[in-house]
């Protein structure tokens, strides 16, 4: 699930008129750098939620998409076509529903009820205003979270500038730890079972039918009390696409590279 439903306050005057996920990034829309990474992987179904000027988004991707060929897609046999679904929370409720109200309501189209196999109920969870171009959606990390048992596993980065005192901690058994000596930022990348999103974490009902607006962090700390989230640290690329500035300043750097 692609979370694409922000509206994009910090990006003001960028956003007015388009949604932050669709603001050009190295020649691109933001949220594309991610999309093509999981059909890279081999993933074949995508869910965006949408709520500021969501119908842009729908027009400009449509049900499906096909990462542009590369020279590296000799290398890369798995890569697939994504099928995409919307979950319109601005069109159905009149604004976003924050993240863990959007992922209740997006749960039909995330998990259907005949979905089957030893991975069924399990997604991967990201921002759309993330750009993290070294990021591997792995088919084995998938594997290996259906197996743990665990509720959800998160990547952590080293803090941002703006966010010096992070988010949780990481214990030397993998656990996230909602305290600890050092502390990280959640990237907004994370792998999720549907069981966080079902009592006793959650007691919104799967789709949501009210538009209850509910964030996800509480969900996160309460599992973390319970031994049921772990996390790793990511040392790759990675920016928090917030602002004019930071937005300025990626596509300054490919710039620079050019010849």
């Amino acid at each position: 699930m692609l979370l694409a439903a922000g509206r994009g306050e910090r990006m003001r005057p960028l956003t007015d008129a388009m949604p932050k996920p669709l603001l050009s990034l190295r020649g691109k829309p933001l949220m594309q750098w991610s999309m093509e990474a999981l059909a890279r992987a081999g993933f074949t179904r995508l869910v965006v939620n949408t709520a500021w000027r969501g119908n842009q988004i729908e027009q400009t991707f449509g049900d499906y998409f096909s990462p542009p060929l590369t020279g590296l897609d000799e290398r890369l046999p798995d890569a697939k076509s994504l099928q995409i679904r919307y979950s319109h929370e601005g069109h159905d409720f009149g604004g976003a529903l924050e993240t863990a109200g959007g992922i209740a309501r997006a749960l039909p189209l995330l998990c259907p009820d005949a979905e089957a196999g030893p991975d069924a109920g399990t997604f991967w969870l990201l921002a759309s205003d993330v750009f993290a171009p070294d990021f591997v959606f792995s088919q084995t990390a998938v594997r290996r979270f259906a197996e743990s048992g665990k509720l959800a596993h998160i990547w952590l980065v080293p803090n941002p500038e703006h966010k010096p005192f992070g988010d949780f901690g990481l214990g030397s058994d993998g656990l996230a730890l909602n305290q600890a000596g050092a502390q990280y930022t959640y990237s907004t990348i994370g792998l999720y079972s549907r069981k966080l999103f079902a009592w006793p974490w959650c007691d919104i009902p799967a789709g949501n039918p009210q538009g209850v607006k509910a964030p996800l962090a509480p969900l996160l700390r309460a599992a973390m009390d319970n031994a049921l989230v772990s996390a790793e640290l990511y040392r790759g690329a990675w920016t928090d696409v917030g602002t004019p500035e930071r937005l300025l300043q990626l596509n300054q750097m490919i710039e620079q590279d050019r010849p």
